[in-house]
């Protein structure tokens, strides 16, 4: 008999990128006791990795607990965007609500709208609550229409449009009823939370059942399931079956050495927990997302949603550049090979393939962003290796016909620059769906367009809109191929020998184009330096100096001015190689270069 456990509560916090929820779950953390009065606490506490608080993007879900008048609130921080929807898809299975938190500026954004889409697929209760409602240019009451309008259109039951909202500032630590009220606390969203999500519900008396939501990783004790007991009561050192409802083959049975919950920031040993509990187990080294830990004598396991494909892929490579194994401490495809195939283990939208090479592997995800951070992580923890453009991963249908992933980009950008870019994503071919003006006098562009052709956009839109243009993206459906895209229109500058750049040489390369590297870099052969202005790669010698002679002293190099190199970002770098490019990466550099270094073979390989 199924019966509901009324000192727990279990919610999710769902929202579009930045709009607040890492310092929603601060101020949660702050009032309910969590940090000692004279603790100083660093700002989102939650995004505990070095990438998470530099961007300030939540990359993957965070487990958390508050009490409130005796009752355990667990709370899960989740991504916004929607690279990382993974994340957001698996963490819903272990809460009976979810906080879906809206700019009161900004409003219903694309990534609210998948997020949404997914609470409510799982039937979920929704609270809405609108936040930085201090924000000079807010606008709660419109904000409310438009969350209201967006339940509307995904088909939201009666109940769940019936949902309270609430208007906070996470920032200040208080939200109220009603924008009349006088603002003191959070007190009105752990009322509403006790008030409106339900106790979580099981059987007591039934066989054990836990299905695994979220995998951590850690040096120590490997592989770490957290998850929610759906029914009976799971104990150390009980003895019970794995099974995973899409593999019908897994079944092992296993024994569980040590159990945590969660309270505040900390996971806390215990020695038994019971339904609405949610869990972290460790000790089981072939536990993965979406299996199912559960009694022996009636092995049941339960459902668990399909992760959402990989549609992108970039092949990770050993570096055999002229300066490999210089910068890096990790430097063999083994290293590599070990190091992605470990990331397995946490990020379930990840796939790791072995290729013809041994020195070579085809890493596929969710979009650009989330390979980039993959990258970055890796350089930082002393990896040396070279990665490849990223490809789009097309499908087949039953016809033979090559299908391709298509996404819908939403752009908000000043009336005076929706000309150009709705003629440069016609280009990649986006088709146009729909053009409105903004609160904030801005127009709002909708395509729907091949994710191929977003590949190596950004740093381009944020040129062509002078930094003042908003793109937001997410993943639609497949669709038949849209013909071939021509990217770039400019081709490299391109060493001619290997040495160190000096001024003289930087000096006459600088009118062909733009320049990435200053003088007093090692330089080799092959290496991209720069930007050609016009559609051709070029070969220059950068590292040849002047011919000195009785007239002409190298004094004389001082006089010369060269204009300071763009410096290329990690996203930069990859947006801007071509099929034919490769990127370098190593803890120190990023640097470009041509697959072929050798200039004869380059330009046989072309002929072909």
């Amino acid at each position: 008999m199924k019966i509901q456990r009324n000192d727990v509560r279990n919610v999710a916090i769902i929202a579009h990128v930045d709009h607040g929820k890492t310092t929603l779950v601060d101020e949660l953390l702050k009032q309910s006791g969590v940090f000692r009065a004279n603790q100083e606490v660093q700002e989102r506490v939650m995004d505990s990795n070095d990438i998470e608080r530099e961007r300030g993007i939540t990359i993957l879900s965070k487990n958390t607990a508050v009490y409130y008048k005796k009752t355990k609130i667990n709370i899960i921080d989740t991504p916004g965007h929607a690279d990382f929807g993974g994340e957001v898809e698996r963490v819903l299975k272990m809460v009976n609500g979810v906080i879906l938190l809206v700019d009161a500026f900004e409003g219903a954004m694309p990534q609210t709208k998948f997020v949404l889409q997914k609470a409510l697929d799982l039937n979920l209760r929704v609270i809405v609550c609108i936040n930085k409602i201090d924000r000079p240019e807010a606008r709660p009451e419109e904000v409310v229409d438009e969350v209201l309008e967006l339940l509307m259109d995904l088909d939201a039951s009666d109940e769940q449009l019936d949902c309270p909202f609430l208007y906070a500032s996470a920032k200040s630590g208080y939200a109220v009823s009603n924008l009349e009220d006088e603002p003191k606390d959070m007190t009105p969203l752990f009322e509403t939370i006790m008030d409106y999500i339900p106790a979580p519900e099981g059987d007591p008396e039934k066989g054990t059942q836990v299905l695994i939501s979220t995998i951590d990783y850690n040096e120590y004790v490997g592989r770490i399931g957290v998850g929610k007991v759906d029914n009976g009561k799971i104990a150390v050192n009980q003895e019970v079956m794995l099974l995973n409802h899409h593999d019908p083959d897994k079944k092992k049975k296993v024994k569980i050495s040590k159990l945590y919950e969660f309270d505040g920031l900390n996971k806390v040993e215990v020695t038994e927990a019971t339904i609405g509990s949610i869990v972290a187990i460790s000790g089981i080294s072939e536990i993965h997302i979406g299996d199912t830990l559960c009694d022996p004598s009636n092995p049941e396991s339960i459902p668990f949603q399909k992760i959402s494909e990989p549609t992108i892929a970039m092949n990770f490579m050993v570096n055999d550049s002229p300066m490999a194994g210089q910068e890096g401490k990790f430097i063999t495809s083994r290293h590599l090979r070990d190091r992605l195939y470990r990331e397995l283990n946490t990020d379930v939208s990840l796939r790791v393939e072995d290729t013809d090479s041994p020195d070579c592997f085809k890493v596929s995800g969710r979009g650009e962003l989330h390979l980039s951070v993959l990258i970055e992580n890796m350089r930082r923890e002393g990896y040396e290796f070279a990665v490849s453009k990223a490809e789009v991963l097309y499908h087949t249908d039953e016809r033979g016909h090559r299908l391709e992933p298509m996404e819908i980009a939403y752009v908000d950008v000043p009336e005076e620059f929706s000309g150009s870019v709705i003629q440069r994503l016609s280009e990649r071919k986006g088709e146009l769906q729909g053009m409105s003006p903004t609160s904030d006098g801005n127009t709002r562009l909708e395509f729907e367009i091949p994710a191929r052709g977003l590949i190596g956009f950004r740093g381009d839109f944020m040129t062509m809109t002078k930094g003042q243009g908003i793109l937001n993206t997410s993943f639609d459906d497949y669709a038949p191929y849209k013909g071939e895209i021509k990217f770039r229109k400019q081709g490299s500058l391109i060493a001619f020998e290997s040495g160190e750049s000096v001024t003289y040489g930087l000096f006459s390369a600088q009118d062909r184009g733009t320049l990435f590297i200053g003088p007093g870099e090692k330089v080799y052969g092959g290496m991209v330096i720069g930007q050609n202005g016009k559609a051709e790669d070029i070969e220059l010698n950068i590292c040849k100096t002047k011919h000195l002679t009785n007239t002409r002293s190298s004094s004389a190099d001082e006089a010369l001015k060269l204009t300071p190199p763009k410096v290329l970002s990690l996203e930069q770098a990859l947006e801007f190689i071509d099929n034919d490019e490769l990127l370098e990466v190593t803890p120190k550099n990023l640097r470009i270069r041509k697959r072929i270094l050798d200039s004869k073979l380059r330009k046989r390989s072309n002929l072909k």
